[in-house]
């Protein structure tokens, strides 16, 4: 299935990391975290994406087109003229349509603008770039596909430290929990849309306001909880989490690793 990553918001919400690089090049090791997203999507056998661009895109495209395969993979070097020989490589059966979307669209926007390249496409993957989890996608899909619905997403608890406040009319509180204790759940932004998502996409909306409300109106919108690990990077305080994972050699979302762990040194 092909997968349609959004990849052209500003986010302000972390712009402390750094003013110029676009949210989806924020790195969480060596590799970007919009890397880790499409490495998660292809170790499930789905290379064919589609990154729908805005803000900062020709950092994106530039990464791209300048990839260096040794950063993230063993290699040999030999020889006076430093040949290089990979043992693998990450990226070289991927498929990656680099569509410019616009920098201020949403979004719905973003993803009308991707229909041209989704032709043929019944069933098609989408994912808001900026979330991580240890999902396993095939059961996902296939539960989505059965149900037989447009649109299907995976629905979370809030990584959040809010607590949650149940007060009477007159202000007094009667209750104050952590928020990941509640029933709360969040669109985790992991979705399966099939085609029938853009007869309810009209132009200039937000994917999840107008098109998933008229989606609830005719039982064709489905959410699919998740209690495993997920985490999204909306703040520096998630980069912080995200990097002190990777770090510590045991990161949940690297499920293309067989023993589920990598080398720390």
């Amino acid at each position: 299935m092909r997968v349609v990553l959004f990849c052209g918001g500003l986010g302000l919400r972390i712009r402390d990391v750094s003013p110029d690089v676009p949210k989806p090049m924020i790195p969480i090791g060596y590799r970007p975290i919009l890397w880790h997203v499409m490495k998660y999507y292809a170790h499930f056998g789905h290379k064919d994406f589609v990154l729908c661009l805005g803000y900062r895109a020709d950092a994106i495209k530039r990464y791209f087109l300048e990839y260096e395969e040794t950063i993230s993979n063993d290699f040999v070097l030999s020889g006076r003229g430093g040949e290089v020989e990979l043992m693998k490589r990450d990226i070289a059966d991927w498929r990656i349509t680099f569509a410019d979307t616009g920098v201020n669209a949403n979004i719905g926007q973003r993803l009308k603008a991707a229909q041209k390249y989704l032709e043929g496409e019944d069933v098609f993957l989408a994912n808001y770039a900026d979330g991580l989890t240890d999902l396993h996608l095939p059961t996902f899909i296939e539960r989505a596909q059965r149900c037989g619905r447009i649109a299907s997403f995976l629905s979370v608890r809030p990584n959040l430290t809010y607590h949650a406040v149940s007060a009477r009319a007159d202000g007094l509180v009667e209750e104050i929990v952590p928020i990941t204790r509640t029933s709360l759940r969040v669109n985790g932004g992991y979705f399966v849309l099939r085609q029938e998502i853009f007869d309810h996409l009209c132009n200039g909306e937000e994917l999840v306001l107008e098109p998933f409300q008229r989606l609830i109106q005719a039982r064709q919108l489905m959410a699919h909880p998740y209690d495993g690990f997920f985490a999204s990077m909306d703040t520096f305080r998630d980069k912080q989490q995200l990097d002190d994972l990777y770090a510590s050699g045991k990161a949940p979302w690297e499920v293309w690793r067989a023993d589920g762990r990598r080398p720390t040194s």
